[in-house]
C-alpha cells in the first residue's frame, strides 16, 4: 500500500497539506505519484497567486500523462519550490519532503479540518482501487 504520513491531511483528488501557524504546503501523495510514473516536470504558480477550494495550481507531467494539481485550501502562494524546475524527478523519490510543491497562506484555517486524516485516505484508496 502507498506511504500514508499519519501528520497530514489528504485530498480525493492525491494532494497532501500540512498546516503549520497559518501555513498550508502542499504536494502530491505517495499514491499519486507512484500512478504517474516518472516525473520529467512541473508547472507551478508565482509567488502571490491566489487559489480557491479545489482550483487546479499547476500541473506534473510524467513519461505516461500530464495531470492537474488542485489546491485542498484556498488562499495566497506564499512560496514555490522552484527546486522542482531542475529535479521534477523528487517528486517520485521523496514526495512528502524535498517534493512540496507550493506553500499557501490559508484563508481559513479550519479547512484542513475538512480533509481526510491517513486513515480515511487510505480507507478512500482501498475502496477505489
Amino acid at each position: 500500500m502507498a506511504n500514508i504520513p499519519e501528520n497530514l491531511h489528504y485530498s480525493k483528488d492525491h494532494e497532501w497539506v500540512a498546516v503549520n501557524n497559518g501555513l498550508a504546503t502542499i504536494g502530491i501523495t505517495d499514491y499519486a505519484q507512484h500512478s504517474l510514473g516518472d516525473v520529467v516536470y512541473v508547472e507551478l504558480p508565482k509567488v502571490g497567486d491566489k487559489f480557491e477550494t479545489h482550483e487546479s495550481f499547476g500541473s506534473v507531467e510524467s513519461v505516461k500523462a500530464v495531470s492537474e494539481i488542485f489546491t485542498p485550501i484556498a488562499g495566497e502562494v506564499t512560496e514555490v519550490n522552484d527546486g522542482l524546475n531542475d529535479t521534477p524527478e523528487v517528486v517520485n523519490s521523496d514526495p512528502y519532503g524535498g517534493a512540496w510543491m507550493i506553500r499557501v497562506k490559508m484563508e481559513n484555517a479550519g479547512e484542513a479540518d475538512a480533509l481526510l486524516n491517513a486513515a480515511e485516505y487510505e480507507e478512500y484508496l482501498q475502496a477505489n482501487a
